[in-house]
C-alpha cells in the first residue's frame, strides 16, 4: 500500500512526519512518496523534489513562480494518477495542495487535508475549493471543527502537534547552558522569519529596534535563531548595508526552540513562531512588513482584526500586533521594553498561554492516524 504526501514549508514538513509515524504502526509495509522536508524524510518519503523548491511566501513571489510551481503539480499529479496511491494527504501548503487534492479526489483517490486553510481569517470563498477537494479535514484549533462540519466537510480536531513537543514548564536554565547565555540577566530573542522574503524587509527594523533597546539597557542580551545558512548570510549582507553590523544581536544556528525558551522577551514575525512563543509562555511583541504592492493588496481582504496566532486564538489582543508602517523602530522598541520589564503583564500571559497550551495539547500523531485510516478502509 502506498500514501503520497506532500509537505512545502517546515511547518508542513513537521506535520506530516508525525502523522506518518503515527501511521506506520498500524501499516508496516505502507510506502510513502510526495514532496516532503527532512522529518519526513527521516520517516521513509521518497521525495521526488526538494521541500524548498515549493517554499515561496507572497502573493507577487508565488506569481513570478506560477508556472513552475504549475508544472511541478501537473508532473506530481499524473504519476499519482498513474499509481494510484490509497490517498493522498496535503499537509497545509493549500494553494498548492488543494488543487492537486481537487484532481485527484474527482479520479476517486481519497484526499485528506492536514491543517484546514484559514478561511476563518481571509477567502472564506476557499471553503466551496475544500468541499470538492478534501474527504476529510484534519484541524489544530479547536473552533475550526465546527466551521468545516457546517460546511459538510467530514473533520477531526487532533490538537496542536507544538502543544505536543513543547515542555509545559520550559527549562530556561537548560536552554541559555546549551546557548552559552549566563543563567541571569535579560534575553531578548529576535525571529525575523524563516523564508527570504521575511528576511528582507524585516531585518533592518529589527535590528534598529535592538539598538534602541540596547541603548536603553546593556545588559541585555539579543539573539536571532536562524533557519540555515543562507538566511544567515542574507541577514547579515542586509545589516551591513544598512550599517547595522555593529548591532549586539548574536545570529543563532538553528536551535530556535531554545532561543525562545532561553529568552525573556521575544520579537517575531507572525505565523507559528508566534504560537511557538505563546507555547514557551514568554511575552512577544508581533510585527509584520511585506513588498508595498502586496500590502495594498490584501490589507482589506482579511476578516480578524489580528494576524497573531495567540491573539487568533484569545480572540483579543493579548500581546501587540505591528503591521508594515507602524512597524517602526521606536514603537516596537516601546512595545518590546514593555513586554521586557512589566511583571504583572509577564503573569497574565503565562497564565493566558498555559491555559491556551491545554487547550491545544491532544495526541495528534494518534488522531491524525486514525482518521487517514478511516478513510483508506483500515480502521
Amino acid at each position: 500500500m502506498s500514501l503520497a504526501l506532500v509537505a512545502g514549508e517546515v511547518s508542513g514538513d513537521m506535520l506530516a512526519a508525525r502523522l506518518m509515524a503515527g501511521i506506520k504502526p498500524h501499516l508496516p509495509g505502507a510506502r510513502f512518496h510526495g514532496i516532503g522536508g527532512p522529518r519526513m524524510l527521516e520517516q521513509g518519503l521518497a521525495s521526488d523534489v526538494p521541500m524548498d523548491t515549493l517554499t515561496v511566501r507572497g502573493l507577487l513571489p508565488v506569481l513570478l513562480r506560477y508556472r513552475e510551481l504549475k508544472g511541478i503539480q501537473n508532473r506530481l499529479r499524473d504519476r499519482l494518477l498513474a499509481e494510484r496511491p490509497a490517498a493522498f494527504i496535503g499537509a497545509d501548503y493549500p494553494g498548492f495542495n488543494l488543487g492537486l487534492e481537487e484532481q485527484l479526489r474527482a479520479a476517486g483517490i481519497p484526499t485528506v487535508h492536514f491543517v484546514g486553510p484559514q478561511i476563518w481569517a481571509w477567502r472564506g470563498s476557499r471553503i466551496k475549493k475544500v468541499q470538492r477537494a478534501v474527504s476529510h479535514m484534519l484541524v489544530i484549533f479547536p473552533f475550526e471543527e465546527e466551521i468545516y462540519r457546517k460546511a459538510g466537510v467530514p473533520v477531526t480536531y487532533i490538537g496542536h502537534p507544538l502543544a505536543e513537543t513543547i515542555p509545559m514548564e520550559p527549562d530556561v536554565a537548560a536552554a541559555r547552558r546549551r546557548l552559552g547565555l549566563p543563567e541571569a540577566g535579560k534575553v531578548v530573542t529576535v525571529m525575523p522569519g524563516s523564508r527570504m522574503s521575511e528576511i528582507k524587509y524585516l531585518t533592518e527594523p529589527y535590528l534598529r529596534t535592538v539598538k534602541l533597546l540596547a541603548a536603553r539597557d546593556r545588559s541585555v542580551r539579543f539573539i536571532a535563531p536562524m533557519a540555515g545558512e543562507r538566511q544567515t548570510a542574507y541577514f547579515m549582507e542586509i545589516a551591513a548595508k544598512a550599517g547595522l553590523q555593529d548591532v549586539p544581536l548574536k545570529p543563532v544556528m538553528g536551535q530556535s526552540h531554545d532561543c525562545i525558551a532561553a529568552a525573556d522577551a521575544v520579537l517575531a514575525a507572525s505565523g507559528t513562531a508566534t504560537l511557538e512563543v505563546a507555547l514557551y509562555k514568554k511575552p512577544m511583541v508581533i510585527a509584520y512588513k511585506v513588498l508595498q504592492a502586496e500590502w495594498l493588496l490584501i490589507r482589506n481582504m482579511g476578516y480578524l482584526p489580528w494576524i497573531g496566532l495567540p491573539n487568533i486564538l484569545a480572540r483579543e489582543f493579548v500581546v501587540p500586533e505591528f503591521l508594515q508602517h507602524a512597524a517602526t523602530p521606536e514603537a516596537l522598541a516601546d512595545a518590546l521594553w514593555f513586554q521586557l520589564t512589566d511583571e504583572n503583564n509577564r503573569k497574565r500571559l503565562r497564565q493566558r498561554f498555559t491555559d491556551m497550551h491545554h487547550s491545544l495539547l491532544r495526541d495528534s500523531a494518534a488522531l491524525s492516524a486514525d482518521a487517514v485510516l478511516r478513510v483508506i478502509g483500515q480502521s
